[in-house]
This record gives structure tokens, sequence and C-alpha cells, in this order.
């Protein structure tokens, strides 16, 4: 089939919050002339490909979604996969996104023509897209990552990612080994328990697991949300100011959240009584250096007589089991990798070559992923990031931030507008000053003094992924576009 040039004004890549939010938004200020790609053929980015057992968003849904678009009838104080997942279909059919969306389409890359000033942006049906404005929503947590093990590739039995659940594999009565105890795992681990045989979880470093137990929102509180706005907006802002206050003690103070080590502490000591086991889950690293997880049958399903907590590593995978550090040899029916993503290195592979020929990936895998805000790039410009490097939390929601961005984007929008201007680019010294101290501030933070590796840090040990400080100084910084930060081309 030949391939197709399609133009529009504006190219948003992706079809998760970030996506959705902005094309919402767009369309509110009546500027329809955009276009969404999506890989997969509907919706929902992180929310349509996790469908593993008990998954669930570990920030409270009524923060966790649009300010501007609130759902006063959810469900549950943390709310599951599918009731997420349906709130973002919601918004696409109220505001008629659909027709704009060209589903099954992957980008490879893309480039900048400084002559027409516009963006070029293939994808893997080789069709191209011409467009002035181009927003990659893409998100880090796309990609998984598999852990290179050796002998991985030789095992025989049914293997899948968390993130690929494999709904069709029966787990009843298998032998079921799960590699990884991050945020995943603590809850699918408890929902698949009772149809295993045996459960053998291969931990590499545990996690810090306060108690959280989730609860249904009543019926009543939801018809008031509903009917009077205030009290959900309320609502809204008492639970987001409580997740604020810890902010202090991710940046530079961590005896502020030592009482919620004290509390992880508790409930491990209230959950595991045996010494060994209770030995194998205390981290060794300050509460914090790693996202903290909340569970209350995490660790009532690790005490279960099926269940062995495997410490030793893994030497290597058979294909039918595994060979553990300490050479103990154990078989198993199916493996079930909760390894989490590519996050760092999910960003470098955005392929954009932009003024002068200049490489967005090879520059970020040689200097370090750099941006202004998190938002734009030196050298590339009309090309602007959602929820990009360095705007991630460990506090809060990141849907403030998405928030944030949107706002900030279609301002810098409606200045090349009101100029005549065909792009905004900014400036290196910009980019520099908010790098610079971006990174002196992380330096400061529990991620880089609290003894652990995480997957915030890229392969050089630089936190690439966090916002250091408060959500309100990130909405200061982005609450309005400071000019002199880029140069504008003529129209």
């Amino acid at each position: 089939m030949a391939s197709v040039v399609h133009r529009c004004r504006v190219l948003v890549i992706g079809t998760g919050f970030s996506g959705l939010g902005i094309a919402i938004q767009l369309r509110k200020r009546g500027r329809d002339d955009f276009i969404l790609l999506e890989k997969a053929h509907e919706v929902g980015g992180t929310w349509r490909e996790n469908t593993y057992p008990g998954c669930a968003c570990d920030v409270p849904s009524h923060l966790y979604s649009f300010s501007f678009e609130p759902n006063p009838g959810w469900t549950q104080m943390w709310s599951g996969q599918k009731e997420i997942f349906h709130y973002l279909l919601g918004l696409v059919d109220k505001y008629d996104l659909r027709p704009n969306i060209d589903f099954g389409q992957k980008t490879t890359g893309g480039y900048w023509d400084g002559e027409e000033q516009r963006w070029h942006i293939r994808t893997e049906s080789g069709d191209e897209f011409v467009t002035q404005f181009v927003v990659s929503g893409i998100g880090a947590l796309h990609i998984p990552n598999f852990p290179d093990l050796p002998g991985r590739d030789t095992f025989e039995g049914a293997a899948f990612h968390s993130a690929q659940w494999d709904h069709d594999y029966d787990l009843r009565d298998k032998r079921v080994a799960v590699i990884g105890t991050g945020a995943s795992a603590i809850q699918f681990v408890p929902e698949i328990l009772g149809e295993v045989a045996e459960l053998q979880i291969y931990q590499r470093t545990p996690a810090w697991v306060t108690p959280r137990m989730n609860f249904d929102i009543p019926a009543g509180a939801r018809r008031l949300f509903g009917r009077v706005p205030l009290a959900r907006r309320m609502f809204r802002a008492a639970v987001y100011w409580i997740h604020e206050s810890v902010v202090l003690g991710f940046n530079g103070h961590p005896r502020l959240i030592r009482p919620i080590e004290d509390v992880a502490k508790w409930n491990l000591d209230k959950s595991i009584t045996d010494p060994d086991m209770r030995r194998k889950l205390t981290p060794s690293y300050s509460i914090g250096c790693k996202r903290i997880l909340g569970s209350d049958d995490y660790y009532p399903a690790l005490n279960s007589p099926k269940t062995q907590v495997i410490t030793e590593g893994i030497a290597e995978i058979r294909p039918d089991g595994i060979i553990a550090g300490d050479g103990t040899e154990r078989e198993v029916d199916a493996i079930i990798y909760a390894t989490g993503f590519h996050v760092t290195d999910g960003f470098e592979s955005i392929d954009f070559t932009g003024i002068d020929g200049r490489h967005l990936a090879g520059e970020w895998a040689e200097d370090g992923i750099q941006t202004h805000l998190g938002i734009t790039v030196a050298g590339y410009p009309n090309a602007f990031f959602l929820l990009g490097p360095n705007t991630g939390l460990g506090h809060n929601s990141v849907v403030f931030m998405i928030e944030s961005q949107i706002r900030y984007v279609l301002e810098l929008m409606d200045e090349i507008d009101r100029r005549g201007a065909a792009s905004a680019v900014v400036r290196p010294s910009a980019q520099h000053e908010f790098n610079s101290e971006i990174q002196r501030r992380l330096a400061r933070g529990v991620w880089s003094n609290g003894g652990c590796v995480s997957w915030y840090l890229d392969s050089s040990g630089v936190n690439r992924t966090i916002w250091p400080g408060s959500t309100v100084r990130y909405w200061r910084a982005t609450r309005s576009v400071d000019l002199g930060d880029f140069e504008f081309s003529p129209g």
C-alpha cells in the first residue's frame, strides 16, 4: 500500500491521560485541526495495557483525574484499572475525539524542516504526518522491561510480563514464579494466590509497604459530589494537600518522613512473624528512595504456606525451572515478570531530528536527558513533551503535572499565533539553567541519598525522572511562559 501524507496543525502522539488531556483542551479552544496517533487500537495508554489481576492506581481516584473533567461517581477511594479506563473512554465520547484519532499508527521518528517550518513524523505503516506542532504524550511507563537473565529464552512454560498479562493462560494448580516485587507484584500476588499450587517470589530488593485498605465511596457521598460541586472540590483539595504535605521529607529533610517509615516497619512486624522472612522483607534504604507501596494483603500472601520468598537472585532459567543464586533449582510451570518498564531509556527511544540535523536520541544517550521544564528541548522547535523528563512524582498525582504542562504548551502556541510566528524554540541557556538547578535540588533528595538504586535513575545514576519539590512549585514555574526563554521564527 502506498504511503499517505497527512497534514494538520497539531499532532499528538499517544492517547493516555496526556494525549487525551491536550486534545480536550484543544477542542475546548476551538482548535480542531489536530490528529492523535495511537499505536494500539483503543485509547487509554497505561490503563489500556495493564490488565493484570488487582491492577489499580495508588493515587486516590478524585486526584488521579482531570480537575477540568471531574468524576463525582468514583466508586472506590483507589480505583481499579477498569474504572479508570472507562473514565478515559467517557472523555473520548464526550468530546467526540475518535474522528481525530488514527489507530494502529506507531511512530518511528521524524524531522524538522527548517524551510517549511514543519515537523514530518513517520509511522511504521509508511504514512507521513506534516504538522506545525508535535506533542509527545507517550509517557515513560509504556515499554515493558524484561531482565537479561541467562537462559530466559529457553523456558518452555508460559512466560509473560505483568503489563502483557496472558488472560488465556489458566494459573489454577500451577507452580508460578514471580520475578520482581514492585508496584504491580504487590497487587496481583494476593489475587492469584488462591488459584496457584505454589508461588515462588524472586525478590531483588524489598519495598517499603505501608498499610492501605481500599474502601468503597458511599453512594450518598457520590450523590453529594454530583449535586454539590463545592463538596467534591473540597474533598479533592483535602486529598491533594495530605499528599503534598510529605514533599519536604522527600527533598532534603528525611526526618519528616520517618514517621511513615515507622508505620511501614509496624506493618511488616505485625504481618510477618517469622524472623527470617521479616529480615528478607526489611529494606536497607530510607523510605522514599524507591517508590512507596501500599497494601493490606501483600504481606499476608507472603505468609501463605504456598509462598516462598527467594532473595538469593537468579543464576539461570532452564526449560522447566529456575536456578537461584545459591544453586537451588525449583521447577516451575509459569513465569510472570513484574519487572517494571524502560523509563529513562524509553525517553531516549524518541527518534526526532531537529535543527541542523541534531538527533535527539543520540544527544540524550550521550549527554543525558535534558529539557526545559520537562516540556521543550533546545534545538527542537514546536516539539513538546507531556509528563516528560524530571516531571514524575513520588508523592502526588502526575495528572496535576500534566494539566500544568498542557496549560503551558497551549499558551506558547497562542503566543506563536499572536506574533504571527511559525515556531518557537527554547534557548540553550534557559535549558541549561533549569537542568543545573533541578540536579542541584535532586542531589539533596532521598532518591540520591537514601541508599538505593531505583528506576528513577538513568544508566549513569542521574535522576532524570523525578520533579524535586512541590507540585505547587511546578505550577508556579509553568503557569505562564517566560517569553525570554524562547526564540521565535517569523511565519
